[in-house]
């Protein structure tokens, strides 16, 4: 009789990846996950930790992850771990792991597989993944899915160079944003701290016109913290000798002077958009920054955003349901959406999470199409090193007690 083993399972984001985990879960695999249709399993992925949390705020009674603390007071990295131990604790047979590097920084990367290696002594695994960098070493089974008939292939490694640019240059803005002066952000030893616990320290930054950033650090390091303060959500900028497109915080701007010369992107931002609304609409809404399109477009408009559909290669996808999209195609959009107007600052949170090799080459593309072929001042924020990225410095947050330093290298 078959046992169950463990598997690296690679996955296209074309794959219904939700209906593949509830097929195991379920007790209703085929083929070579057979064996798992016996056994008790549980579920580990952002998107589990996400329903917990949801359930402590709804005062569920649920089995303590932490006796005094509750699971959404930790960090990301730290919800991980702690998630992680909560599934042990409900003694599985096995565990699914769904994506368990994206948004770990390296060091909390090695720790996790670690983890997994020792675990794997006494708890079946199945890790699904996007990425063949993330296959786990110790697993033997590895397979890739390229179809929702879901049969299990031997994975086929390639180099991803889809040509995604369709047409020489980017699509022009409507009207121009005016702002002429070279400096885009300076941050003269700022320091933030959040109930009395220092979080970054003497954070020494300039942003000029035409830089191409990354911004990394580990998790907790305070990379949301310096977003939250260019972007002007965060009151933590007030009594700063922080400067925002020519005028310091707290000088007398609107948050509205501030965004509007920001085109913001974060992997979250796909989940506001739950409407039945084209993916032409939603292209088109980026240029009044709602959620949906409410106003009527005028004729330039629609122009440029089929120029940029057609740049995309997705312009014989307009008229379908954005929700309808894959994972991949959505991010490309969004990132469009949030650079038609061509601010003099763009800011992509962690794009390439959760993206297969393919999609995660195409993103790159674009990135560099908007480095090579625009005014557009980039700030990227991700753990990964992408190689086909190359940002002009990096800015790196050194946790300390005293709180995060930066460097530039």
């Amino acid at each position: 009789m078959n046992t169950a083993t463990h598997w690296n399972i690679l996955l296209s984001n074309q794959i219904n990846k939700k209906t593949f985990i509830e097929t195991i879960i379920s007790g209703k695999a085929a083929a070579e996950l057979a064996p798992f249709n016996d056994l008790k399993g549980i579920l580990y992925s952002d998107l589990a930790i996400d329903h917990f949390i949801q359930k402590e705020f709804q005062y569920l009674e649920l089995t303590a992850v932490d006796s005094n603390r509750k699971l959404s007071t930790f960090s990301s990295g730290q919800r991980k771990k702690k998630f992680l131990q909560y599934c042990i604790n409900q003694k599985p047979d096995f565990i699914i792991f769904d994506n368990p590097m994206d948004h770990l920084d390296q060091a909390s990367r090695v720790e996790l597989s670690k983890a997994l290696e020792e675990m794997a002594s006494h708890i079946k695994i199945i890790q699904i993944i996007n990425r063949a960098a993330d296959i786990l070493p110790f697993i033997s089974n590895n397979r890739q899915i390229n179809s929702d008939a879901y049969i299990l292939e031997e994975i086929i490694t390639e180099a991803h160079e889809s040509k995604i640019i369709a047409q020489s240059g980017i699509p022009q803005p409507a009207h121009t944003i005016a702002y002429d002066e070279k400096v885009l952000v300076q941050m003269n030893n700022v320091n933030v701290s959040y109930n009395e616990r220092p979080v970054v320290k003497n954070i020494n930054w300039t942003i000029q016109q035409n830089e191409f950033w990354q911004l990394i650090g580990p998790n907790g390091s305070g990379k949301s913290t310096l977003l939250s303060l260019i972007n002007g959500d965060s009151p933590k900028g007030y009594g700063q000798d922080l400067y925002l497109f020519g005028r310091k915080k707290g000088s007398g701007e609107s948050v509205w002077d501030i965004k509007k010369n920001i085109g913001y992107f974060a992997t979250n931002m796909t989940s506001l958009f739950t409407r039945n609304h084209t993916l032409e609409q939603m292209i088109l809404s980026g240029f009044f920054d709602s959620i949906g399109l409410y106003d009527l477009p005028t004729t330039l408009q629609k122009k440029i955003a089929d120029e940029w559909l057609d740049l995309i290669g997705m312009k014989h996808l307009k008229n379908k349901m954005f929700k309808r999209l894959s994972v991949g195609q959505q991010r490309l959009a969004m990132i469009v959406r949030s650079v038609l107007k061509h601010p003099p600052l763009v800011i992509l949170d962690e794009p390439v999470e959760g993206l297969d090799d393919e999609n995660v080459a195409l993103v790159c593309q674009l990135i560099n199409l908007l480095k090579h072929e625009s005014n557009m001042t980039i700030v990227y924020v991700s753990h990964r090193i992408e190689p086909n990225l190359a940002p002009n410095a990096v800015f790196e947050l050194i946790p300390s007690e005293e709180g995060s330093v930066g460097i530039i290298k």
